[in-house]
């Protein structure tokens, strides 16, 4: 089951990419995270790990499992019974204008139920991390 959200931001796609990869400074735009601990240093990279803390979700740890630079990267969070898989894209519209899309999937038998259970409060964080991330991107 995957739930998605698209967006158009003003701003260039360097920009939005310097946002979105600046994963430990999400809580500041936008209120669906609480924490973001990256577990190791430098540029976001394949195998990178952060724990991100979430309200009404049990803390998780995702590792970067894809990454295109200025483009796209994937993290994954695993446990028992569940797979949860994050995409956030970028696409180029113009030298001044960016679409986003950030997509939330569950897989294993356990991720099935959990995608069914929590589908609404995924829609509304999708929903949010979208304005928020317009919003700072936006930012001069």
């Amino acid at each position: 089951m995957e739930q998605s959200v698209t967006v158009d931001i003003e701003a260039a796609p360097p920009r939005v990419w310097a946002v979105l990869t600046d994963v430990e400074a999400w809580p500041e735009w936008t209120s669906t995270v609480t924490s973001v601990r990256r577990l190791d240093a430098g540029p976001l990279r394949v195998g990178s790990r952060a724990r991100v803390a979430q309200p009404r979700i049990p803390e998780t740890e995702y590792v970067v499992t894809e990454l295109i630079p200025d483009s796209s990267f994937t993290w994954v969070a695993s446990g028992p019974g569940v797979c949860t898989t994050a995409r956030h894209e970028i696409e180029p519209l113009s030298e001044t204008t960016s679409r986003v899309r950030l997509s939330v999937s569950q897989s294993g038998w356990l991720g099935t139920v959990m995608g069914r259970f929590y589908r609404g409060l995924t829609d509304r964080y999708l929903a949010n991390e979208a304005r928020g991330l317009k919003g700072r991107a936006e930012q001069a």
